[in-house]
């Protein structure tokens, strides 16, 4: 297999040249189509890195599922990475991943121990995850199994940088339940997850955080993002990305192309080096290749016409509320224990960490959020976690379910009636 390009440096001289790297989330169980997705995306009119996203019963262990729908050629929801012969996913890669497309695995799992020793036997070195942000949203496995797993699968990565590989890991921290979610929380949970990389040996990792309703405050959790790990990470290679909108997308295709296009114009004026799209077609069916090569290709051709880069420091942003928020927290959980993972089920357990409207046993369920009359995400309850409880403006009373609904669909709605 020809030499692969190590997905932070690929991503670093991008940026360096003024090129945004845009990203599928494609996955297809068949290794046929796998391979002509990642083709399809290597040829794009884009800077690209490919993805395999992999099937939901790979991601939780069900081997056994995988097994009766390849004997059946049942179509899986993604690529059965554990299950597949390495001579067949060897092929799939052949003559694609090189110096000029780096390829990541995307995956799921709160425990990715066997998903971990399967790429890296196929010779890739970047995936993405974490020990909360793909166990609390996605699973009931307790924290402390999915800590233990990521520490000993983080581990497995880096140990492969001493056989010549560059291994890169992504914290999907700054996504999880973003779409109610304030940003001083997400910001500060991918930069723990980070912290937990790095204390585990990866040196080259990228921190994740998802578009919401406020171009705004969008803006201000980049620039937190950026500023923080610019004061956290010293002599860590590390970049930002941006995911597009992951909540209710718009229904037209003119709402949802706008929606990826906001998307990319907040990646370039933020300082954001790649993004992760999504299609026209996620409110209506599964994607197919032509819709994500057209979500590439639009995305970088507005990516390339959007304002200039913002250029600052990662230490010359402002002290906003994102960052204070943000600040506290991971300040606060860092402050628990030396051990970042033990720092993390200690600040779960007592509530200092939590997730509005996250239903997993470990989350403590306290703290609650609404949307405000400009789109910005604010707590109405921060419950134990160690940030102000007063805003100006909080609601009244409980969310209720009709609420709870035109929060979640206040991006669709108003996409949608601009396109029209």
């Amino acid at each position: 297999m020809t030499a692969a390009a190590p997905l932070g440096e690929f991503v670093a001289r991008a940026q360096a040249g003024g090129a945004l790297v845009v990203q599928p989330r494609m996955g297809f169980s068949d290794p046929a189509t796998m391979r002509a997705g990642l083709a399809a995306t290597k040829a794009a009119a884009a800077t690209t890195v490919g993805t395999i996203t992999l099937d939901s019963y790979t991601r939780v262990g069900d081997d056994e599922a995988v097994a009766r729908a390849l004997r059946e050629r049942t179509p899986l929801n993604g690529y059965p990475i554990v299950a597949l012969p390495r001579s067949t996913s060897q092929a799939v890669l052949d003559g694609l991943r090189d110096a000029t497309f780096p390829v990541q695995v995307r995956h799921g799992s709160a425990t990715p121990d066997r998903i971990f020793a399967a790429l890296i036997e196929l010779g890739l070195d970047a995936t993405e995850g974490g020990p909360v942000s793909y166990c609390l949203p996605y699973s009931r496995t307790p924290l402390r199994e999915a800590v233990a797993s990521w520490r000993r699968s983080c581990r497995l990565l880096a140990a492969t940088a001493g056989r010549g590989a560059a291994p890169h890991l992504e914290s999907f921290g700054g996504c999880m339940l973003g779409q109610l979610c304030p940003p001083g929380l997400l910001v500060a949970i991918t930069l723990l997850e980070a912290l937990f990389f790095v204390q585990h040996g990866l040196r080259s990792i990228s921190l994740s955080y998802a578009q919401q309703q406020n171009p705004e405050q969008d803006r201000q959790a980049l620039a937190a993002l950026r500023r923080l790990a610019g004061e956290l990470l010293p002599g860590v290679e590390w970049h930002i990305v941006l995911y597009a909108y992951m909540g209710v997308y718009p229904r037209t295709q003119g709402g949802a192309m706008r929606l990826l296009g906001a998307a990319a114009e907040l990646a370039v004026g933020a300082g954001a080096a790649r993004l992760i799209v999504k299609t026209a077609a996620e409110a209506h069916r599964i994607p197919t290749i032509a819709d994500n090569v057209e979500a590439l290709e639009l995305a970088a051709g507005r990516a390339a016409r959007a304002a200039r880069r913002d250029d600052r420091g990662p230490g010359d942003e402002p002290d906003d509320e994102v960052y204070l928020e943000a600040r506290a927290l991971v300040e606060a959980v860092a402050g628990l224990d030396p051990d970042v993972g033990r720092a993390l089920l200690t600040a779960f357990g007592r509530g200092l960490l939590d997730v509005p409207f996250c239903l997993h046993p470990d989350n403590a369920g306290r703290t609650r959020s609404y949307v405000d009359d400009r789109g910005w995400l604010r707590w109405s309850d921060t419950g134990a976690m160690p940030i102000p409880a007063a805003r100006p403006g909080r609601p009244t009373g409980r969310l209720t379910a009709a609420g709870l609904l035109a929060a979640l669909s206040g991006v669709q709605r108003r996409y949608d009636e601009g396109a029209r």
